[in-house]
């Protein structure tokens, strides 16, 4: 089975159009309209990496990084936070004090989404494979 990624996003265009742009890459999106949809599906399926959004109606984008946390199940899944919340204080909320992988800013370029999940998920790879060098001793 190949990479798969799922974009948790309530605009049906916005899913449509990074699936078709990581599908190019070889990649398989599953798209899930709403916080609780999302939650949902990962209970069936396994990813490898999320685009979340965080201005959904229902759930908002904050609550499901918080469930995801929470869930042993899919705490170790990376997520990029895909948003059109550009104020500084939101990226270093997301980044800094939440953990989020990485915060792409709506609107985004191809090539832009595409970097951010392939050095995401060459970086989760290398952690796995052991091939991260251990910390210096002090």
């Amino acid at each position: 089975m190949g990479t798969r990624i799922l974009c948790i996003e309530d605009e049906p265009e916005m899913i449509e159009l990074i699936r078709l742009i990581l599908k190019r890459a070889g990649y398989e999106v599953l798209g899930a309209s709403s916080g609780p949809e999302g939650l949902a599906l990962l209970q069936k399926e396994r990813v490898d990496l999320i685009l979340l959004d965080l201005m959904m109606p229902e759930m908002d984008g904050w609550e499901v990084y918080q469930r995801l946390k929470a869930n042993e199940r899919t705490r170790d899944i990376p997520v990029i936070i895909v948003t059109a919340k550009a104020q500084r204080i939101d990226r270093v909320l997301g980044l800094y004090i939440v953990g989020a992988d990485d915060y792409i800013i709506k609107p985004f370029s191809p090539k832009a989404l595409l970097q951010s999940v392939e050095q995401i998920l060459q970086s989760r790879q290398q952690s796995d494979d052991g091939q991260n060098p251990p910390p210096l001793a002090s």
